[in-house]
């Protein structure tokens, strides 16, 4: 059997029909930079995550660094963030002229320990970017405790959490400013790279406005310097239309998990979830599962956990089974950020998750039969100790 890691023409296929109606109505309009639609999208998102604006970007990475800008974060200032995350977080900091400066994750979520901030801030520092990893949040009220006492700027990267929750409130709504990723694999994708800033201000939303289009207002009149970094119509059109769709994805996704971790229950193997996980010490478990530490977990990706990692990764591959690592790499261990000076050994946390951790296929249309599938084929490669 071939179980993908993900299948995007099976979640097309039943909406193709619309996807197409709106796409030709972009084509027929011959407007396809801003306008209406896009106008339509940023008021969608901003309602559906709980903000007062939206404003569509060209990627969920350029959202990261448009926020920098507006702020006018550059060198000389520090920006705390976790290493264990998608490259844009920390490259966006760099790309700004800042300084990449990091906390290790708490185990349990893979989202930065808040707790580990305040060691962090120097005179220097000037925002904090939580990452919400794998589809839920970080510990938002303590990373706002803490910007709040040092008048910090926090920038949500919610990147892999468009819908999540944390004590009743929408990712991207409790920060500064909230950035999403439309790329096509994410929950709520477009076809091909779009983003969006949140915000509850009003003035922050004029300043990225401004500075997406160049830093220009009125057209060829430039107070400040920005990008381009403006919302395709045809993207925005695409998301609009799949918006309508997201929480009944989302509720699939939850079923999923919720269905893996029965599997996994009756499969006979030693498996724990990821709070009792210890690092370096002997292992009960042979698998970890995800655990639930906010109000809704939207499940980007179903991620385990394995001191065999990579051999498990690989039998998997040989049954047909798509996997995929998310991050192999910890940032501060990436060749580029060599220069920050760290060492094996800095962020043991993200290190260790970075070499045991391995997402498991759980799009909306994944069936049962597949999911039995994956959990069997685990079982079988634990069970015959290769």
């Amino acid at each position: 059997m071939k179980v993908p890691l993900l299948d995007l023409k099976a979640q097309y296929a039943p909406i193709r029909a619309e996807i197409e109606a709106v796409m030709a109505e972009v084509m027929e309009s011959q407007h396809f930079i801003l306008g209406p639609q896009v106008q339509k999208c940023e008021e969608a998102i901003a309602g559906y995550s709980a903000c007062a604006y939206g404003v569509g970007v060209s990627s969920g990475t350029d959202a990261l660094l448009i926020c920098l800008m507006t702020e006018g974060i550059g060198p000389g200032d520090e920006v705390i963030t976790t290493p264990y995350t998608f490259f844009a977080t920390a490259g966006s900091i760099a790309r700004a002229g800042a300084k990449p400066v990091f906390v290790d994750i708490d185990p349990t979520s893979y989202n930065l320990n808040a707790s580990e901030i305040e060691s962090k801030i120097t005179p220097r520092t000037r925002a904090i970017i939580p990452v919400h990893l794998y589809g839920q949040m970080a510990d938002m009220d303590a990373v706002m405790e803490v910007a709040q006492r040092h008048r910090l700027l926090v920038i949500e990267d919610a990147a892999q959490a468009i819908g999540a929750e944390y004590k009743g409130r929408r990712a991207g709504s409790i920060g500064h400013y909230g950035c999403f990723s439309f790329f096509p694999s994410k929950n709520l994708g477009a076809a091909g790279d779009a983003g969006m800033v949140v915000t509850q201000d009003p003035t922050r939303a004029e300043n990225l406005i401004r500075c997406r289009t160049h830093g220009s207002k009125p057209k060829y009149y430039h107070k400040v310097i920005g990008g381009n970094f403006r919302l395709d119509t045809l993207q925005a059109a695409v998301v609009a239309a799949k918006l309508r769709h997201l929480d009944n994805w989302t509720s699939a996704r939850q079923r999923n998990a919720e269905r893996y971790n029965l599997l996994f229950q009756e499969s006979g193997l030693p498996i724990a979830d990821s709070s009792r996980y210890e690092s370096g010490g002997n292992q009960s478990a042979c698998v970890f599962l995800p655990k639930v530490v906010t109000d809704r977990h939207i499940f980007n990706q179903y991620v385990i956990r394995t001191t065999r990692r990579d051999q498990l990764k690989a039998a998997l591959q040989e049954k047909g089974v798509g996997t995929e690592i998310y991050y192999p790499v910890p940032m501060h261990l990436q060749e580029c950020f060599s220069y920050l000076g760290h060492a094996v050994g800095a962020f043991p946390k993200s290190e260790g998750a970075a070499s045991e951790t391995l997402a498991l296929p759980i799009y909306p249309e994944l069936t049962d039969q597949q999911a039995r599938y994956v959990v069997k084929c685990i079982a079988e490669f634990f069970s015959a100790g290769a």
